[in-house]
C-alpha cells in the first residue's frame, strides 16, 4: 500500500540482514517516520509499546525477533529467554504465539550454526505468506461486497455502499493489504462507489489515527465518527454492511476484538445488517472453543482513557488529562462476539459461517 505515492510495507529486514525496519505507529497521522529493532529485546518493546502493533503484524514481529536472539546467541538458553519475554509482550492476539512456536519448531533440533539462518528463512516466509493471506482476504471480501452492491436497488446504487468499520485492521495492522480493509481497497481500485465510517476506536484512537490515515493515503472517501455513533447509522440506514478483524477466533467462530466490536455485532444483528470479520489462518485458535471464557482479554494502562494524545498548534505531540484527577480508569483492550451474531468469517481460504462446522469445513479443503 502507498503513503505520499510510494510504497511500504509495515516491517522489513534491513541490508545488513540482522536488524528490522518499522513504521513508528505510535506517530501516526501527524509524523510518518520508522524505527530500527537490533534485538529481541527492542522487538518485545515495539509490541508491548504498540510501536507495531494489529495481530498479524506483532506476529512477524515476535519472529524476527527469535532470529535476532539467535544471531547473537544460538543456545538453548537463548532461544527458551527471548520466546518467553517475546510471548509475554501482549498476551490476547493468537498470531504472536503462532509465529513464535513456528519458527522455534523449525530451530530447536537444529545444530546451533544453523539456528540463527533458519529462523531468518522462517521468519521471512512468515511475513511474505501474511501478505498472501490478506491479499487472498482481499479477494473474497470484495466479492462479497461486490455483491451487497450489485443487490441494492437502483435508487440506492446511485449512493455510495456504506461500510462500518472498527478500529485498525488495515495495512499498518498487517505487512501489506490487511484484513478488513483490504476488500475496501479491493472494490475501490475495481471503481466500486464506497465511503467508510471509520470508529475512532477509544481510547487509543487507532480508528481516527490510523485507519482514516490509510484511507485518505489510498483517496478511499470517509468519516471518522465517535464510537457509540454506529448503532444510531444502523438505525438510519447509513450502514450497508460491518466487516472488523480479529485478534484471536476460536475453533466455534467467536470473535475477540478490539474493546466496541461485540456492541457493533448487536446493533448489526439488531438492524439485520451483515457483520463479517476478516482474518488469516494465524488468527484462529483451534484450541479454544468458549472465546468468552478462554480467551485471555489484555488489559492496558489506565491512562491511556483518562488522558488522550494529540497535536499542539506548535507541532508537538503531547497527553492532555480528560478526567478528575480522583478518578480511576479501567481499560480492557477486548471483547468476545460470539459467533451467533458474526455473518461470516472472510479467511484467505473464502468465506465461512462463524461456527466449528463451518470452519472445519472451509479448512479441510
Amino acid at each position: 500500500m502507498k503513503i505520499n505515492g510510494k510504497s511500504w510495507r509495515t516491517i522489513w529486514l534491513r541490508e545488513d540482514g540482522c536488524s528490522l525496519g518499522v513504521i513508528d505507529q505510535r506517530k501516526l497521522p501527524h509524523d510518518f517516520c520508522f524505527s530500527i529493532i537490533n534485538s529481541f529485546e527492542e522487538a518485545a518493546e515495539s509490541i508491548r509499546c504498540m510501536m507495531v502493533r494489529g495481530a498479524p503484524l506483532i506476529g512477524v514481529t515476535g519472529a524476527y525477533g527469535l532470529m535476532l536472539a539467535l544471531q547473537k546467541d544460538p543456545s538453548d538458553e537463548s532461544l527458551d529467554n527471548a520466546y518467553k519475554i517475546l510471548i509475554s509482550a501482549r498476551p490476547t492476539a493468537v498470531n504472536l504465539s503462532w509465529a513464535l512456536k513456528r519458527v522455534r519448531k523449525q530451530v530447536e533440533k537444529l545444530p546451533l550454526e544453523k539456528r540463527a539462518e533458519t529462523a531468518k528463512s522462517e521468519a521471512k516466509s512468515i511475513a511474505e505468506e501474511d501478505v498472501l493471506m490478506c491479499e487472498q482476504i482481499g479477494n473474497h471480501g470484495f466479492s462479497i461486497l461486490q455483491q451487497i452492491a450489485q443487490n441494492r436497488s437502483d435508487k440506492e446504487r446511485l449512493k455510495p455502499l456504506n461500510v462500518l468499520t472498527h478500529c485498525n485492521a488495515g495495512w499498518l495492522a498487517a505487512v501489506d493489504w490487511g484484513t478488513a480493509l483490504a476488500p475496501i481497497y479491493k472494490a475501490h481500485h475495481a471503481g466500486i462507489k464506497l465511503h467508510v465510517w471509520v470508529d475512532e476506536t477509544r481510547p487509543r484512537n487507532q480508528g481516527a489515527n490510523l485507519t482514516a490515515y490509510e484511507l485518505a493515503c489510498e483517496g478511499v472517501p470517509h468519516t471518522v465518527v465517535v464510537d457509540n455513533a454506529g448503532g444510531h447509522l444502523m438505525q438510519h440506514g447509513f450502514v450497508d454492511v460491518v466487516i472488523v478483524g480479529s485478534d484471536r477466533t476460536t475453533r466455534k467462530g467467536d470473535l475477540c476484538n478490539k474493546i466496541g466490536t461485540y456492541l457493533k455485532a448487536l446493533a448489526a444483528y439488531e438492524n439485520s445488517i451483515p457483520f463479517y470479520a476478516a482474518l488469516p489462518t494465524s488468527t484462529i485458535d483451534w484450541s479454544i472453543a468458549d472465546g468468552l471464557n478462554e480467551i485471555p482479554i489484555e488489559i492496558r494502562s489506565e491512562s491511556e482513557v483518562l488522558q488522550v494524545e494529540g497535536q499542539l498548534k506548535d507541532g508537538q505531540i503531547a497527553s492532555v488529562r480528560l478526567c478528575p484527577l480522583s478518578s480511576k480508569g479501567f481499560n480492557p483492550a477486548f471483547d468476545v462476539t460470539p459467533g451467533k451474531l458474526i455473518t461470516g468469517l472472510i479467511t484467505e481460504k473464502g468465506v465461512s459461517r462463524a461456527t466449528e462446522s463451518g470452519l472445519k469445513e472451509l479448512y479441510r479443503k
